[in-house]
């Protein structure tokens, strides 16, 4: 009787041990409650969204989805009486008329947002040439030429197109009599690019924003007729039309209209007074050639959007866009769209803004 109750505490005691023993190795459960940073219930504010620059052609700034992969292609065409109508000039991005041998003037058409088929008639070309083209960085076409004149094309980095050469892209209109009916094929052209000539050009003037106001529409003077005289031989009126919103141009008093019937128009008229010097040589008629400086400086007008606002001009080399700058230094901007440069020399030319 003794004996039993004593194994029953010895158990019991073995078991209070063992359990004891047990507890040592591991520790208590303690249940904590985490209190918060007050740095750790902030929330960090969103990055700012930057709007993306819209995509705009480089020679109109016109928006667009996306720029072609093509070069800027310039053409060299004539104006004189016996070449009108004009193929092609309806769908240049940018028009730059200049004064040659006997006051007439002729047209450096340049294209890269669109393309028309064909160029007519396509003339010769002259050294102030080489200032209008090289900032552009692609290829010029045109249909003979002086060797000194060819060659500054070349010097200055311009892949030349020329008919003389043999270059493909030319044939002659058969219904128009020589010279003034050398037809220009603009993909044929632009098929002779070069491998580092297969890049759209930078942009060769500021245009506003799309949706933006340019610098005539906040700071012009409103107009209606630009009266350009050129010399003697030409004369060249611009005409604002509010239902287009362009300045449509006129040979005199004759509306210039494309071969295609289309009125030839401008969204910006850009009128700068230039100096012309003797290049000491002749054409084949006789008749001094003249170059129109192109890195110079000078003053003008820009006319967008039915208004004018005068401008300063300056080109500091021959491979570098000209600029447009405002009386206070600040640059011009155009009104996305196309562009007619108005090369008017200082010894012969003039020009009325009419209200």
């Amino acid at each position: 009787m003794t004996r039993r109750p004593l194994a029953a505490l010895s158990g019991v005691l073995a078991l209070a041990l063992t359990l004891s023993a047990c507890s040592a190795d591991e520790p208590a459960a303690v249940t904590v409650t985490a209190t918060p940073s007050p740095d750790a219930t902030r929330v960090a504010p969103p990055e700012p969204v930057v709007p993306a620059e819209p995509v705009v052609w480089p020679l109109t700034g016109v928006e667009t989805a996306e720029v072609a992969q093509r070069p800027a292609l310039a053409v060299k065409v004539e104006n004189a009486r016996e070449a009108r109508p004009l193929t092609g000039l309806e769908k240049a991005d940018t028009v730059w008329e200049q004064t040659v041998e006997g006051g007439i003037t002729r047209f450096v058409a340049v294209y890269q947002s669109q393309l028309p088929d064909t160029v007519e008639p396509v003339r010769s070309v002259r050294p102030m040439d080489a200032g209008i083209v090289a900032p552009l960085g692609g290829l010029l076409a045109f249909s003979g030429g002086q060797a000194r004149f060819v060659n500054e094309v070349r010097d200055a980095g311009v892949q030349i197109v020329s008919m003389d050469a043999g270059n493909g892209g030319f044939s002659r209109d058969r219904s128009r009599r020589a010279p003034h009916n050398v037809v220009g094929n603009i993909q044929t052209f632009l098929g002779q690019a070069r491998d580092d000539r297969k890049v759209p050009p930078p942009a060769q003037f500021a245009f506003a924003k799309p949706g933006e106001p340019s610098s005539a529409e906040t700071a012009g003077t409103p107009a209606s007729l630009l009266d350009i005289t050129f010399s003697r031989m030409q004369r060249t009126k611009w005409s604002w039309d509010a239902a287009s919103g362009t300045w449509q141009r006129s040979d005199g008093d004759t509306p210039s209209v494309s071969s295609a019937g289309v009125r030839l128009a401008a969204t910006n008229v850009v009128a700068l007074t230039v100096n012309q010097v003797d290049t000491g040589t002749v054409d084949p008629s006789g008749t001094a050639v003249l170059e129109t400086k192109m890195v110079d400086s000078g003053e003008g007008f820009v006319a967008s959007a039915g208004k004018t606002v005068p401008v300063h001009w300056s080109k500091p080399a021959v491979d570098a866009p000209l600029l447009l700058t405002a009386a206070d230094g600040s640059p011009i901007t155009l009104q996305p769209g196309n562009t007619w440069v108005q090369l008017v020399p200082k010894s012969t030319g003039t020009w009325t803004v009419a209200p």
